[in-house]
């Protein structure tokens, strides 16, 4: 059994809009282990949730690997993905209706998840809907407000034990206290069970309780943190973006030298105007 949750190999995603070529992704490389959380963090537009639908198997990437425990996404057949989404991939869309069965109460949703996994263990979906205030709650999931429809989304993703869990934005409609209380569950259950999660946000909060932080930028990865530090990630055509802090003062189409000024060292400096002349 391969213990690499998540292997993309130059991920490159081109969708047409207006009659137009548009790269949602250019060419991502990323390794996520299994049982480690990842955060993916970036602007509206950076590819996050493009690579979010490439990895739970609804979109097709243009070319490159998109690989989950071994399986090739941009191979698969119909069949194996649906394989996939019967345990090993646990999946939290952003949407209600993406996710859940409106017409069905809570628990009908967990009995649900676990139909499609084989696993009549509900367990883990039930402590989530506690940690909510929804255990025993009879109303169809359409009735309950946007937070409530939240948490048993998260509840139904968790339900089958799923070995690589997908979320987009799963705190997004929470105060920070039924946040905090989501994530410490869902932390907590992923560290017992050895899940991976992949995780896009907007939220610092969200990120830093994930063991590694990527940042995208137009459709690469830019920069990649973990509690050791932040560094920015050597593309595989040998591009580098500069850190987000300092884009400021290196304006797009800046010509820069770069020089190796010592093992394992590289200096980048602006060129002056009069070195143009």
């Amino acid at each position: 059994m391969t213990d690499i949750a998540l292997l993309c190999q130059g991920l490159v995603h081109v969708y047409r809009e207006a009659g137009t070529d548009v790269a949602a992704l250019r060419g991502i490389d990323l390794l996520v282990p299994a049982g480690q959380r990842l955060a993916v963090l970036g602007p509206s537009g950076s590819g996050k949730s493009t690579l979010l639908s490439i990895v739970a198997g609804v979109t097709r990437p243009s070319a490159g690997r998109a690989e989950v425990f071994g399986t090739d996404l941009a191979t698969a057949s119909a069949a194996q993905v649906r394989k996939l989404r019967r345990g090993t991939l646990g999946l939290m869309m952003q949407g209600a209706s993406a996710n859940l069965l409106l017409h069905e109460d809570a628990a009908g949703n967990l009995a649900w998840a676990a139909g499609r996994s084989a696993r009549e263990d509900t367990h883990v979906g039930r402590r989530v809907l506690r940690s909510g205030g929804l255990s025993g709650d009879r109303r169809p999931v359409g009735e309950m407000t946007p937070t409530e429809q939240q948490v048993v989304a998260l509840a139904v993703a968790l339900a089958p034990r799923p070995r690589l869990l997908l979320a987009d934005e799963p705190t997004s409609r929470l105060g920070p206290t039924a946040r905090d209380a989501l994530l410490d569950l869902l932390v907590e259950t992923a560290d017992a069970a050895g899940t991976a999660v992949l995780v896009v946000t907007h939220d610092d909060a969200v990120a830093q309780r994930m063991q590694r932080m990527v940042h995208l930028r137009d459709g690469r990865v830019g920069e990649e943190a973990t509690a050791a530090g932040r560094w920015s990630v050597l593309g595989t055509d040998g591009s580098l973006q500069l850190p987000q802090a300092l884009r400021a003062d290196w304006p797009d189409g800046a010509l820069v030298s770069v020089e190796q000024v010592g093992d394992g060292e590289l200096r980048v400096r602006r060129v002056a105007d009069e070195e143009l002349s």
